[in-house]
């Protein structure tokens, strides 16, 4: 009898799962499989296999994939099955298996936020170019790009440094994300992402500082193991053209896998030239010239077809990423990571669309190159320990490096400033199930930023330099928190969740410039905040989702608040201001979705938030003066102050409809208002609140083929509900009928299809903007792509 025990131990212990399409019998890669008594997770490999060793006896295991019903079977019950299991396609989910909530796989209708996921199929199939077009495919998240090599996402009506990003469990915000616009979410691979969760709504009891409108989570793909031979070789190879702006991408990614070791191996490489927009649209967009410098001089180029070429938007790109990974046993796994991703020169557009005596403004105003790096070294660890049922140790180290040249027009003297910022971070997170119905989350996490920052002007003509101002102070930011989160399930239809985070942080600046007059040497903040969260979620029946949260959120002064010194707007200059502290968001959310039989899913969003101590750009004084010289210009002192309030109300509306077995159609809907307090007590639109925005898909699959045809749109911004800093933004608004500039609505109307044509190979090919529309997405300072041809080709293997 021990015999057999033992033959059927290790007959489990070597059984290999394969999942498939229940209508295709296409085997499905990604799959996840969740343990939910010892809490171990795997992932489906490319030909649908997977290890069930960690799962040998167990009772219930959550099997899920975006686009697929959920099942929930035992161990026993998949070795009834012959360990194969066929998936059931369908668009009508009400949970699915989510991360970022928790920093630990949960079902999404079990929290009492909402959570929208990208799955890789649905980044293959849509082709973004960058990250930020990656979060625009939601139709949740509105993007604004200043250039073509940008994209600044909106949520909930907050941006830039009151969003925050993360990259495999690892905080990606820097010291010096700005309060503006900024593009560093192009950073990062589209290709090699294997999960991509945007949290809204406050996220700072779980990731601290900045999470207030929301959380972007990156997860990065891992390296898999062999199943059941000693050794496998997998990966990925594409190649994409885009018409518009004559795209040329080529990806690939090399998965070698033995037993108990993984390696992982992925680059891309992107190159753009300047993007042409539509024919059809305000004139205001077009910009008939551009600056080229010619034997010594500036010269003014016109272009032959007047201002559809945005000229200068070209760039390029490449991304690398290695993962090692070493799991010596189901309790013990160790990863390291290496990401680097550096993008060439190029023109930031908006600037180069200003005039100043009907000349040109600048001849340059360019972003050098942009460098981001990061080692990771990951370590988790499962077992019952008392104090935890699972351990998640992260230590990473990034390097952000960036840099901004301008020159104006007929000047031979080019200003160039560049900065160095070093990251290092350390997280400790915990898990433990406490009993059937109580969960803790917890953990640790501590920050540290090193900001360098230098300036120097350039004689052009000569090659000589001088030291010149610098952008920033060179300066440390540093924080800790410590966080509780507590998930309780009441009843067998409601759960209850709470959380209480306490964060401090320092800065410190050395304002050793002599080129600006400041009152003060050093500044120095030492602060700290507590915030917490209280939410619960209803499932009355399995067709119904009922959430509802109140949650706080902070954002504390990082470098770019304290003491950048820069041109926010024509005629204004920002300065450093030594006496901030944090803003706070108090956020009220309340959400509805309801699955009518296997024909709709309706899903319905409201939010009301309240930011407190706002830190915002107002006029300031330096040693008593509000005007100094900046740039060879007089301009109004202002500085970063926490000196209003704002309020945003928003819905989210979301539809999904199964006409017929084939055919599919969704629609996102989004309505934002904000308000914010200005210095003499009167009420200015915010700036971060997108207009009306959205998506429509009708959908058609049948086997190996898949059609979309689909609608992006945009409402209009009138004059009157422009943010104030807005109005006068000639270079990068339209005119009404009164000549006042406002932000008009806009659609493309887009066809894509894909054939697998086998196995391995999968074509995708797309007509963008068919009408060939010239759009520009709200406070844009470049118009989107006119009518675009996308061929892409994929292989593997």
């Amino acid at each position: 009898m021990l015999l057999c025990m033992l033959g059927w131990v290790g007959f489990a212990y070597a059984q290999t799962l394969i999942i498939t399409d229940q209508n295709t019998g296409k085997l499905l890669e990604g799959v996840t499989l969740i343990s939910q008594s010892s809490e171990s997770v795997s992932l489906s490999d490319p030909s649908g296999e997977v290890d069930l060793s960690p799962f040998a006896g167990s009772k219930s295991i959550l099997i899920s994939l975006m686009g697929y019903e959920t099942e929930q079977l035992s161990f026993d019950q998949l070795q009834n099955r012959n360990f194969r299991l066929a998936l059931v396609p369908t668009n009508l989910q009400l949970s699915e298996i989510v991360i970022s909530g928790t920093k630990w796989n949960q079902q999404s209708a079990n929290l009492p936020i909402k959570i929208s996921s990208i799955s890789p199929e649905t980044i293959a199939f849509q082709n973004p170019q960058t990250a930020a077009d990656l979060l625009g495919v939601s139709g949740k998240v509105y993007i604004q790009k200043s250039q073509q090599g940008g994209g600044s996402p909106m949520i909930r009506g907050f941006a830039t440094n009151r969003l925050l990003y993360v990259v495999d469990g690892v905080r990606m915000n820097s010291a010096i994300f700005r309060g503006g616009n900024f593009q560093n979410v192009i950073n990062l691979d589209p290709f090699i992402m294997e999960q991509t969760e945007v949290l809204f709504g406050p996220g700072s009891v779980i990731y601290g500082s900045d999470a207030i409108g929301g959380v972007m989570s990156f997860q990065t793909r891992n390296p898999t193991f062999s199943q059941e031979k000693n050794f496998s070789v997998s990966g990925n190879l594409t190649s994409r053209y885009s018409s518009a702006n004559q795209e040329k991408t080529i990806h690939a990614d090399v998965n070698l896998g033995w037993k108990k070791w993984g390696l992982l191996t992925s680059f891309s490489n992107w190159d753009y030239d300047h993007l042409k927009q539509g024919k059809n649209g305000p004139d205001e967009y077009l910009k008939p010239f551009y600056v080229e410098r010619i034997n010594g001089s500036d010269q003014v180029i016109y272009q032959e077809n007047p201002g559809l070429k945005q000229i200068p938007s070209s760039y390029s790109q490449y991304n690398l990423m290695q993962k090692i990974r070493f799991k010596p046993n189901s309790k013990w796994d160790f990863q390291y990571g290496f990401h680097r991703s550096q993008t060439s020169p190029y023109g930031r557009y908006d600037r180069h669309n200003r005039i100043q005596n009907n000349l040109p403004r600048y001849a340059e105003w360019d972003y050098g190159p942009q460098l981001w790096q990061m080692n990771l070294l990951s370590i988790k660890y499962t077992a019952d320990r008392g104090m935890f049922d699972q351990m998640s140790l992260k230590a990473s180290q990034q390097q952000f490096k960036e840099s901004r040249i301008d020159r104006n027009f007929q000047n031979p003297l080019r200003t160039i400033q560049e900065e160095l910022v070093d990251t290092y971070a350390f997280n400790w997170d915990f898990h433990k199930l406490m009993d059937e119905k109580h969960t803790l989350s917890y953990g640790i996490e501590w920050v540290k930023n090193q900001v360098s920052s230098t300036g120097k002007t350039e004689q052009i003509e000569t090659g000589q330099t001088q030291k010149g101002p610098s952008r920033y102070p060179n300066a440390d930011w540093s924080t800790w928190g410590i966080y509780l989160n507590e998930e309780l399930k009441l009843t067998g239809k409601a759960n209850l969740q709470a959380g209480l985070r306490y964060s401090r942080y320092q800065v410190f600046a050395r304002f050793l410039d002599e080129f600006y007059p400041f009152p003060f040497e050093e500044s120095e903040l030492d602060e700290g905040a507590l915030t917490g969260s209280l939410g619960m979620a209803i499932r009355p029946s399995s067709d119904w989702v009922i959430q509802s949260n109140f949650g706080t959120a902070f954002r504390a002064p990082n470098v770019d608040d304290l003491g950048k010194v820069f041109d926010s707007e024509p005629g204004a200059v920002t300065v450093p201001n030594p006496e901030l502290r944090p803003e706070y968001a108090y956020s009220l959310d309340f959400g509805v979705a309801k699955k009518i039989g296997d024909l709709a899913k309706i899903d319905i969003s409201t939010y009301y938030t309240i930011l407190d101590h706002a830190l915002v750009r107002r006029n300031f004084t330096l040693n008593g003066a509000d005007s100094i010289s900046y740039q060879g210009e007089l301009s109004q002192v202002q500085a970063i102050q926490n000196a209003a309030h704002a309020r945003v109300f928003g819905l989210q509306l979301g539809l999904e409809m199964r006409l017929s077995p084939q055919f599919d159609f969704t629609t996102d809907l989004n309505f934002q208002n904000g308000k914010e307090e200005l210095n003499d007590g009167s009420i200015s639109p915010s700036r971060h609140a997108a207009p009306l925005f959205g998506v429509s898909r009708l959908e058609y699959k049948n086997n190996l083929f898949k059609g979309q045809v689909y609608f992006i749109y945009q409402g209009e911004r009138s004059f009157e509900n422009l943010a104030f800093e807005e109005r006068n933004k000639d270079e990068i608004y339209a005119k009404d009928q009164n000549g006042n500039n406002y932000a008009p609505a806009w659609y493309t109307a887009n066809l894509k299809a894909s054939y697998q044509f086998h196995h391995n190979f999968q074509a995708v090919i797309g007509l963008e903007n068919l009408t060939d529309q010239s759009y520009r997405p709200y406070s844009s300072g470049i118009s989107g792509a006119g009518r675009n041809l996308l061929i892409s080709l994929s292989y593997k293997f």
